[in-house]
C-alpha cells in the first residue's frame, strides 16, 4: 500500500530480514524476506497470516525482543537501534504468552510496570485501566488465581500503563469469553478513536474485518497484501447465491455444473460464481429452465476469510516445488 508523503506513519519497516541459524547441516531458516510495511498514525491495522508466516518474528523485532538480520524499523520516528529507549517507550505490546508473575496481584503488576516506564505516581491510571478490563474486583488477588481470560486481559492492561502511541495486540482475545471480549474491543476502539495506533494479529478473521481499516497479510516471510479493508475485499471476484427449492432434487442441474455448485439437504442449492463473468439473472434462468421452483433466495458477499485463503493459497501454488 502506498502511503502519501503527507500522511504521518507510526511504524515504518524497510527491507526487514531475519535468518535463523540452524545447527548441523540443515539450511538456515529465513523467517522474514525483506518486509516493507507502513502503519499510518491513528489506524487500526491488522497483521494476518497462517502459522509460521513470520508474524511473531516481526512483532518481536519491533518490540526489541529479537535481533534483526538486516533492515530498518522505526516507531513514531525513533529508530529501534539508534534511539531504542524512545522507540520502546512509544509502544505497548500484548504478547501471546501469559507471562505474569504468579505472586503479584493485578494492582502490583500495573504499579511495577508503570515504575519501569517512569510514570509518576500522580499520573498512573491503574484503577481506571483495571476497571476498563473488568478486573477491578480482582485487583488485589494473586495473578495465579485468575482464569486464563482474566490473565490475558491483565496483559492488555499492563501494556497500557504508559499510554503508548502504538498498541500491538498479539492474539489478545484467545480464551476470552464473548461478553468480556466485546468489553475489551470497545475499550480498544475508544483508544483508537482518541489517536492510539492499534496493530492487531488474530486468527478470528471476523474481528479483523469488523475492527480494522487496513489489513496486511504475511505468508512465508513476505507481505502478500497490504490495503484498506474495503479495497482488499473489493478485489475478490466472487459471490455466492443460495437457493431454497420447493422440492428435493438428487443432483445439481446440468446447466449449473460449470459453476461451483453444491446441494445440501435435498433442496438447498448453493452456487459460487464470478460477477465479472456471470450475472445472477443468468443463473436464475438456468434454474428456471431446469424446471425448479425457488422458495427463497439469499446472496453472500466475500469476506476476509475468502481473501485470506485466496492470498495465502495462491502464493503457495506459485512457489516452485522442492527437488
Amino acid at each position: 500500500m502506498n502511503i502519501p508523503a503527507s500522511v504521518a506513519v507510526d511504524l515504518q519497516v524497510r527491507n526487514l530480514r531475519k535468518t535463523y541459524k540452524i545447527k548441523g547441516s540443515a539450511p538456515d531458516k529465513e523467517a522474514l524476506k525483506g518486509i516493507d510495511l507502513d502503519v499510518p498514525s491513528g489506524s487500526f491495522f491488522a497483521l494476518l497470516g497462517p502459522n509460521g508466516a513470520g508474524k511473531s518474528t516481526l512483532i518481536n523485532i519491533i518490540a526489541g525482543l529479537v535481533n534483526k538480520t538486516s533492515g530498518h524499523v522505526s516507531i513514531c520516528g525513533h529508530d529501534t537501534e539508534t534511539d531504542m529507549r524512545a522507540a520502546r517507550s512509544a509502544i505497548g505490546v500484548v504478547p501471546q504468552e501469559l507471562n505474569l508473575d504468579a505472586f503479584f496481584t493485578p494492582r502490583e503488576v500495573m504499579e511495577f510496570q508503570a515504575g519501569l516506564y517512569g510514570v509518576p505516581k500522580s499520573e498512573r491510571r491503574t484503577d481506571d485501566i483495571l476497571k476498563a478490563m473488568g478486573l477491578d474486583d480482582k485487583a488485589d488477588v494473586y495473578a495465579r488465581t485468575l482464569s486464563g481470560g482474566m490473565r490475558r486481559r491483565l496483559l492488555v492492561a499492563k501494556a497500557l500503563v504508559h499510554s503508548p502511541q502504538v498498541l500491538i495486540l498479539d492474539e489478545p482475545t484467545a480464551g476470552v469469553d464473548i461478553e468480556l471480549r466485546q468489553q475489551l474491543w470497545q475499550y480498544v476502539k475508544d483508544l483508537n478513536e482518541n489517536g492510539t495506533t492499534v496493530i492487531l494479529t488474530t486468527h478470528y478473521l471476523e474481528e479483523a474485518e469488523e475492527l480494522c481499516d487496513t489489513i496486511a497479510i504475511i505468508n512465508h516471510g513476505e507481505v502478500v497484501a497490504c490495503e484498506p479493508t474495503s479495497t482488499l475485499l473489493g478485489k475478490l471476484d466472487m459471490k455466492n447465491v443460495c437457493l431454497i427449492l420447493a422440492e428435493d432434487i438428487v443432483e445439481v442441474p446440468q446447466g449449473l455444473q460449470k459453476y461451483q455448485a453444491s446441494l445440501s439437504h435435498g433442496r438447498r442449492l448453493s452456487i459460487t460464481y464470478k460477477p465479472s463473468e456471470t450475472a445472477v439473472a443468468e443463473i436464475l434462468k438456468i434454474v428456471t429452465e431446469s424446471g425448479l421452483d425457488i422458495v427463497d433466495l439469499t446472496t453472500e458477499e466475500p469476506d476476509l476469510e475468502d481473501a485470506f485463503l485466496q492470498m495465502t493459497s495462491s502464493q503457495k501454488k506459485a512457489e516452485p516445488s522442492e527437488a
